[in-house]
């Protein structure tokens, strides 16, 4: 690849290589071999195959399942790129572990999105890539170079192929926290937005029930946005909303697909159409559903990593209004 004297190198974890080898397509760059395994009794395993001294190193992991023992290939390999005297070590993680627990909500209780950035930088990264953070103050948490992407633009190109970007359509925000990129989705398709409005009844503070729209949903094709689906049962009671609301058919267009448990079968039974998500940490199991619509993420990434190791503008990749 033109640009940069360093040589580049790829590496992945073992969560992230689909997605690791798809970048590595786009930059007519292979993944340099590593070991990535286990020992007998349990503890992670690693071993770069390649020499990585004075290269510009760039680690993938994805976070689906597993999350801890993801997490420890992921230390041990940047370790292991630092202690073989790599130049500068990038961590890509498109969706970050641990950011739904950016503050503290109750007492005694740890900031555990600040503990991964501590955790990243003593081990030694000198960089970070992420896409679609749950809380973007959570940059705040990394004393490195933070580049923080975001997948609405992909989201939008494929959403356009199925039709969605005329005015038959209407980007759904499920509550006051989707807003922002329901209007963002909906001004990229050139679309309408509506909202939908929660509570908290009084005799059962912790349910939630709807308490309204706002916006025309009646007749439209409906795209639910949200940064990410963990169970699918709010998603799946979103759907149902939506259509007895009077909207024709009811999508979701989501970034990172986490789907624990039963989500995909959850998803499968539910009203929606379909479920449009990108790869950034999807379950390989996901790649079989019928309702699951992948948009890839790895054009993107590739371009963040030719900027970085170019030494070019990354910023240019996000739109102004994100």
């Amino acid at each position: 690849m033109p640009g940069g004297d360093q040589t580049l190198c790829l590496f992945s974890g073992n969560a992230a290589l689909r997605l690791a080898t798809r970048v590595g397509e786009e930059l007519n760059q292979p993944l340099s071999p590593a070991v990535v395994t286990k020992w007998a009794n349990g503890e992670t395993r690693v071993q770069l195959q390649t020499n990585v001294r004075g290269a510009d190193v760039f680690i993938f992991q994805s976070f689906a399942n597993n999350v801890n023992d993801h997490l420890m290939e992921l230390l041990l390999t940047i370790d292991a790129a630092m202690r073989a005297s790599a130049d500068r070590i990038t961590v890509v993680t498109p969706y970050l572990p641990y950011s739904k627990q950016e503050k503290k909500v109750r007492g005694r209780e740890p900031i555990a999105a600040k503990v991964i950035a501590n955790l990243l930088r003593v081990t030694g990264a000198h960089r970070v890539v992420a896409i679609d953070l749950h809380e973007r103050a959570i940059q705040g948490f990394y004393d490195m170079p933070f580049d923080h992407l975001t997948a609405l633009g992909v989201l939008a190109q494929h959403l356009q192929k199925l039709g969605f970007g005329n005015g038959e359509a209407v980007v759904i925000a499920p509550d006051e926290g989707a807003v922002e990129k329901a209007v963002i989705l909906a001004q990229m398709i050139d679309t309408s937005v509506a909202v939908v409005f929660k509570r908290h009844p009084k005799d059962d503070p912790e349910a939630v029930e709807t308490a309204g729209f706002v916006g025309e949903v009646e007749g439209k094709r409906a795209v639910i946005v949200d940064d990410m689906i963990l169970g699918g049962s709010t998603l799946a009671n979103a759907a149902r909303e939506v259509l007895e609301a009077g909207a024709s058919e009811v999508s979701a267009a989501i970034t990172h697909a986490i789907l624990c448990g039963d989500a995909l079968e959850r998803i499968q039974e539910s009203a929606l159409e379909r479920l449009v998500v990108t790869d950034t940490t999807l379950p390989e199991r996901a790649y079989d559903c019928p309702k699951v619509d992948v948009a890839s993420v790895a054009p993107l990434l590739a371009e963040a990593i030719r900027r970085i190791h170019r030494n070019e503008s990354v910023s240019e990749l996000v739109p102004r209004e994100v």
